[in-house]
């Protein structure tokens, strides 16, 4: 497989490097990446991170009224306790700090160690478990976190831009997870820098339902079909789990390798259901956000959104990868 890298030792390191340079808004330490302007005195710190191999998230989403830190780890491996300890205290300004931590294994038990290691910094921690596809896998006890991690980030980061204290912030993050639910669907495998072949075999003709970002096994293996059919299928287990009603705040994400042309045929599908339920897509977004490195296929990330919710993701926000 081709990859356009140096080495796939130093790819990470080389990315962050690439990062720094293209965005002066940031500045990188130790692997760890945070807003060139803070901390803000008073104002809660957000902390996020995980494997590199899904950008945008996280470190394309530090700066303003999102995170003030992000730890990337290698590619699909979880940051170390040091990594989350240094970017805690160096957000720090006074009012604590949020850990906002997918439900992954290794993500789940560094963020933990690190929060009762940190000193003189209080700390809060908020779990995105939003994955509808399946309840226990390789990398969780309990649902993935997935395409609700960006929610999460955008509507606490803009409450903790307003100087919310921190179990305000922890608190609405907390309830847009509540209010999340995500499913995703794999065309094709990823392929990893070291490995340089399809972490998993997968026909032309099948696609596999409930892909987790990892490239972890979903709910099942079927047959390709048009997207309207797999639009569906993702609609269907995500309103299963929480009916669609009221106002959406609605992200078709690409996996790293669907063309921007087929991720917008996704979301036609989409949109057209939610309107068949009886709901309203009220907010949206479509693209890349949460990947995994070149997989082909599509996540539908659905939250219902209340009035303050909805002011919170209007907020402006300017980051590498999302911004308005």
């Amino acid at each position: 497989m081709k990859k356009l890298i140096n080495s796939a030792d130093s790819v990470v390191a080389d990315a962050l490097k690439g990062m720094a340079a293209a965005h002066p808004t940031l500045r990188i330490r130790d692997q760890v990446v945070y807003r060139a302007d803070g901390p803000r005195r008073g104002k809660v710190g957000l902390v996020s991170g995980g494997g590199s191999g899904h950008e945008p998230l996280h470190a394309g989403f530090v700066g303003y009224g999102m995170l003030d830190a992000a730890c990337p780890g290698e590619i699909f491996t979880s940051p170390v306790p040091d990594q989350i300890i240094e970017a805690t205290k160096a957000v720090d300004g006074g009012a604590g700090v949020l850990h906002i931590v997918k439900n992954y294994t290794g993500d789940v038990l560094n963020f933990e160690m690190a929060a009762e290691l940190v000193e003189d910094v209080e700390v809060a921690s908020v779990l995105v478990d939003d994955d509808v596809a399946v309840q226990d896998s390789l990398y969780t006890a309990g649902r993935r976190g997935t395409g609700a991690t960006l929610f999460v980030e955008k509507i606490a980061g803009a409450l903790a831009e307003e100087g919310a204290p921190l179990d305000d912030v922890a608190a609405v993050a907390g309830a847009v997870d509540e209010r999340s639910r995500s499913f995703g669907i794999a065309l094709t495998s990823c392929t990893t820098p070291h490995a340089g072949k399809p972490t998993f075999d997968l026909p032309e003709t099948d696609v596999e339902l409930g892909i987790g970002i990892h490239g972890e096994p979903g709910r099942a293996r079927v047959p390709m079909a048009p997207a309207r059919e797999l639009a569906a299928t993702a609609m269907e287990a995500i309103h299963g789990d929480l009916p669609l009603q009221g106002d959406l705040l609605v992200m078709v994400n690409g996996m790293g390798g669907t063309p921007l042309m087929e991720l917008y045929v996704v979301f036609a599908e989409v949109a057209a259901y939610v309107k068949g339920k009886g709901a309203r897509v009220s907010r949206s977004l479509v693209g890349n956000y949460v990947t995994s490195l070149d997989m082909q296929g599509f996540s539908v990330t659905v939250c219902r959104l209340d009035d303050t919710l909805t002011r919170l993701w209007d907020a402006p926000v300017d980051t590498p990868g999302l911004r308005w």
